[in-house]
């Protein structure tokens, strides 16, 4: 036995610990508008994730999240800042904390843990131009009860998987997830995509995440269509109304040019 930190730290030997390495991975969620050809209409909104497509193996040519691993001297909440600029050529993001991924198999080169953040933005107002090498995809799923089948479609290429899914708390509805099939997204990012979809899903109503990425001022159907696209539902108005008391407030502006009768336009409360 040692006798004091001093004796223990001198006969430390590191080697006697298996290797583990620590990677970032980041989920970049878009909330936009559709482009119109008439301008006079309302546009749509459509959800969609940033991709990046490898270039080295393992796994060279498929798409994964925009990762990569923590530096010995960097701390953990300057890494994703880092992996988001040099692989995406974005920056300057709100990114919050979604999981930790440790699978032992999911990755094939080493036992690797990953901290996963998530943002939620309009790709729309970026000014920060994407490297080649990444794409946004638009995403749609499909949700049963047992497993979710989510398509992404970039114009290009279209993605598939599916994720299983396990009750594990029935007083919750806390549900357990596992890759049920995927053939062309790379590691276990499949599995993140569809944990940050279903954290955002809850976050939208009980936060106010979703004022991350609108405008200063917007109208109250735009922002229903946030909530819409992001719940993958549609919302009765009293529903709505029902989320969002409290954290809105009128303005004297209104939208207009649209075709239709004004609307108004309505502003973020700060608590």
């Amino acid at each position: 036995m040692y006798k004091s930190e001093e004796e223990f730290l001198k006969n430390y030997n590191p080697k006697a610990y298996d290797p583990i390495s620590l990677t970032c991975d980041i989920l970049i969620v878009s909330v936009s508008d559709e482009a119109q050809e008439n301008y006079r209409k309302s546009s749509k909104k459509h959800m969609s994730i940033l991709l990046v497509k490898r270039d080295t193996y393992p796994f060279k040519d498929k798409w994964c999240l925009p990762g990569g691993f923590l530096k010995v001297n960097e701390e953990l909440e300057e890494c994703p800042k880092r992996i988001l600029k040099e692989e995406t050529n974005i920056q300057n993001i709100y990114l919050e904390q979604l999981y930790t991924f440790g699978s032992i198999k999911r990755d094939p080169r080493m036992r690797v843990v990953s901290t996963s953040y998530i943002a939620l933005i309009d790709k729309n107002r970026l000014k920060d131009k994407l490297k080649e090498n990444a794409s946004w995809f638009n995403i749609t799923y499909f949700e049963e009860e047992k497993e979710v089948l989510v398509i992404l479609d970039n114009g290009v290429e279209q993605l598939k998987f599916k994720i299983k899914k396990t009750l594990k708390e029935m007083t919750t509805d806390r549900y357990k997830f596992d890759i049920k099939e995927n053939d062309s997204i790379a590691f276990d990012h499949p599995l993140v995509i569809w944990s940050g979809i279903e954290r955002l899903k809850n976050k939208i109503n009980y936060t106010d995440i979703v004022f991350n990425m609108m405008p200063e001022l917007f109208a109250l159907g735009d922002l229903q269509q946030v909530y819409e696209v992001i719940l993958n539902k549609k919302l009765l108005d009293p529903a709505f109304r029902r989320i969002i008391a409290g954290k809105v407030e009128k303005t004297d502006k209104v939208k207009t040019g649209l075709g239709h009768r004004p609307s108004a336009l309505f502003k973020y409360k700060k608590k």
